[in-house]
């Protein structure tokens, strides 16, 4: 599953296809009031308090369902897949032992490791992982994500509705320890990273209990990973012990603690007076942060995008050349300098930097390559949209912008480009903003939705280094996430759209790379043409850690892998947030 992200600093990998060289910078010197002591803490100090920014709950707790990542950070650390990641975006083994693909290239079969079980100790086997995976890709079950996995055979005619299961078609158990998946088109290498981003094995015998309740009861086992829920107040933490029958390394910490923090200012508060182990850093905190003692601050490139986007089905948005006129209007260079401090690349680009087969070759619409935009070029393409739709002035729509509340930085952004677009092309915005999880089930209903939302602004965390996963993967079609309806409209580029999402496709099942990546570029390019994404710049993650934090991997960002916590743990050292709340 891929990630919308509800601010420019939320922290978290979810799908990698190979190592990506993230940028980590690590600053600050000692103090005399600061201790480095690296022996471990007494056990009732090992508790780890993660502030959960920008929102006031996670959105779900069925990993089946999880689009976002707060959501995500939460369910990763009770359930597990077959394949996972570690913290520098390294394909390991998770419930797996080993995997193979047969001669036909079709045929991948995966070992599970022997006496696997879930927190409650029940035997966890290959029918719990055929049936997890075929959950997941049912209709009925409502998967944003579980086009991810469309590479599986006969997923369309289980879309469709021409088939009602994959069990013993596609996804087969020979025997307890065995799973055989069976692909429509041979072996593509990023199978098995996509794979790694499914970690939605849950318990048959819980769901066979509660259905789709099992999120209720989810400390009666319902998931393998290294933690297990032992409390959940919503709205306000949740607290997380050991697993005991994890199958990896057992994590040192005895609790993790998410606190729901509805902005980064309040969080990173929260940190100052040591209220958690690691924040976010806010733009306007940056200096300071830099500064903190004892390597508390750190950098990580992030395969982010912020963006606004537009529905191609509500009206001024119909028109290409208008919202053209909106991207070109942006100063991106300035939005990066006057807001986040140039801490960030102003961009084009929906591909990250960072990804294999990056565009540098990318240009803005109508081959605009300053990332300054182009005011005339911005009016003249305002005027001429406006004349084919019959506007004036008086009768141009009214824009909304909905945003996510909670953000700073954000807030600052969106104002910033406001008064842009004001003075650039004299277009009054209105700046609605909204919870976060209420932004992505508006989204959701934008889908074939003409009464939909306008204009709206987030962030997409493609995980994956891979260009399908920023491409196809939001604007292919039938994508459950094309929320803008690239392609399923009624412009006079609709044509033309649909020829990229057919070229899209074309990509997914070329095995030549050089080839298949500069169709993604062709893709891609036409993709900011149409103004399907405003790209507007792609985030470092600033964090800080306190300093009695250990082992926390340097290329981390947010929530660690799963395959971290065996390693990070409490020290003596000072600072160190208070955890007496949490004994």
């Amino acid at each position: 599953m891929l990630s919308h992200k509800p601010a420019v600093r939320r922290l978290l990998p979810v799908l990698f296809f190979c190592a990506l060289a993230f940028i980590v910078v690590a600053c600050g010197g000692s103090a005399p009031s600061q201790t480095s002591n690296t022996e471990k803490a007494a056990g009732d100090k090992q508790t780890f308090i993660f502030p959960e920014t920008y929102v006031a709950d996670i959105k779900t707790f069925d990993p089946a369902l999880v689009t976002d990542v707060p959501s995500n950070d939460a369910t990763k650390l009770v359930f597990s897949g077959l394949l996972t990641l570690n913290d520098k975006k390294e394909l390991v083994y998770d419930l797996a032992q080993s995997y193979s693909v047969a001669p036909d290239g079709v045929t991948w079969t995966f070992k599970l490791k022997p006496n696997l079980k879930f927190s409650d100790g029940s035997p966890l086997t290959s029918e719990d992982v055929v049936f997890s995976i075929n959950r997941y890709l049912l209709p009925e079950t409502k998967s944003g994500s579980a086009s991810s996995l469309d590479m599986i055979k006969d997923y369309d005619k289980l879309q469709s509705g021409q088939i009602k299961t994959l069990i013993n078609d596609s996804l087969l158990a020979p025997d307890p320890q065995t799973v055989t998946i069976i692909t429509s088109r041979k072996a593509q290498p990023y199978f098995a990273y996509t794979l790694s981003g499914s970690n939605v094995i849950i318990s048959k015998k819980l769901f066979d209990k509660y259905g789709p309740k099992f999120v209720d009861h989810i400390s009666e086992g319902a998931g393998s990973g290294p933690w297990t829920v032992q409390k959940y107040d919503k709205g306000v933490d949740i607290t997380f012990i050991p697993n005991p029958n994890y199958n990896g390394a057992k994590p040192q910490l005895k609790k993790i603690v998410m606190v729901f923090y509805k902005d980064s200012d309040t969080s990173y508060r929260a940190y100052q007076t040591s209220q958690v182990s690691m924040a976010p850093v806010p733009s306007s905190s940056l200096d300071a942060a830099r500064n903190l003692p004892n390597k508390q601050f750190r950098q990580v490139l992030e395969p982010t995008i912020s963006y606004y986007t537009m529905n191609y089905l509500v009206k001024p948005f119909d028109n290409i050349k208008i919202r053209q006129a909106f991207a070109l209007a942006l100063d991106k260079e300035a939005i990066v300098h006057s807001v986040y401090k140039d801490d960030g690349s102003a961009t084009n680009h929906i591909v990250p930097q960072g990804t294999p087969g990056y565009n540098q070759n990318l240009a803005g619409p109508l081959g605009v390559t300053s990332l300054k935009g182009d005011k005339t070029k911005a009016r003249q393409l305002l005027e001429e949209g406006m004349k084919e739709e019959g506007y004036t002035p008086a009768t141009f729509p009214q824009i909304s912008l909905s945003v996510s509340a909670g953000s700073s930085d954000i807030a600052k952004e969106v104002t910033v480009a406001q008064q842009m677009w004001q003075n650039n092309l004299g277009i009054s915005v209105k700046i609605n903003a909204i919870d976060f999880n209420k932004l992505l089930d508006d989204m959701v209903n934008a889908i074939n939705n003409p009464n939909g939302l306008q204009m709206w602004r987030i962030g997409w965390q493609s995980g994956t280094p891979d260009p399908l996963y920023s491409l196809t993967y939001v604007f292919g079609k039938g994508s459950s996430y094309n929320y803008m309806n690239y392609g399923n409209n009624k412009t006079s580029a609709a044509a033309t759209q649909q020829q990229n999402q057919a070229l899209m496709a074309q990509a997914d099942g070329n095995t030549t790379r050089n080839e298949r990546f500069q169709q993604y570029n062709q893709a891609e390019q036409q993709l900011i043409n149409d103004v399907a994404w405003l790209p507007v710049y792609q985030p470092k993650a600033a964090q800080v850690y306190k300093t009695c934090v250990q082992g926390v991997p340097a290329e981390a960002y947010g929530m660690p892998s799963s395959v971290s916590w065996s390693q990070i743990y409490i020290s003596k050292a000072t600072p160190c947030a208070n955890t007496d709340t949490y004994k």
